[in-house]
């Protein structure tokens, strides 16, 4: 009589990374959000999502890279969930201002005014400033024309201009 063969779980390629992976996403989400409460649920969500990635059967290979990069994934979902509900809650009229800005920021205040902002600017500011990506890169994570992606960015940058000069006045 044989044996039933035990097939391994491929999400157990995870277990070798967690320890090095964890602090490395969670820096990610921290740095990028400036909340713990959240850094630490999109933190399980990306675990928990690379697990069920893992199991499917055209896997990608796993490693700490892939990790942020469904973080960054994560991050944005996130985003776009707050938008809508802020969308739905409030009707949103900005002005287009398009004139160059080249103060230097001091870093903390510039998280302050970043994380006071509405959703979708704070994503399209985060990965396109923060993690440097191009317009069109931009333009897929949000699933916008390059074209919208690039006037929500001329949006995004007056409404994060006004908002820190404002913060910048009172603090002074």
């Amino acid at each position: 009589m044989t044996e039933p063969r035990v097939h391994r779980d491929p999400a157990f390629a995870l277990l070798s990374l967690y320890e090095t992976g964890l602090p490395e996403v969670y820096g990610y989400l921290l740095a990028r959000c400036g909340d713990r409460t959240l850094a630490e649920e999109l933190t399980s969500e990306t675990f928990l999502g690379a697990v069920r990635a893992c199991r499917k059967e055209d896997a990608p290979a796993v490693s700490t890279g892939w990790l942020i990069g469904v973080a960054r994934h994560k991050l944005a979902d996130h985003w776009r969930r707050k938008e809508r509900e802020e969308r739905g809650l409030r009707l949103v009229h900005e002005e287009d201002v398009t004139d160059p800005w080249d103060e230097r920021l001091e870093a903390l205040l510039a998280r302050e005014v970043l994380a006071s902002l509405g959703a979708h600017h704070q994503l399209a500011l985060t990965l396109r400033y923060v993690d440097g990506l191009p317009v069109p890169e931009v333009a897929a994570h949000l699933e916008r024309t390059v074209h919208a992606t690039e006037a929500l960015l001329v949006r995004a940058r007056a409404a994060f201009r006004r908002a820190y000069q404002e913060k910048e006045g009172r603090d002074a």
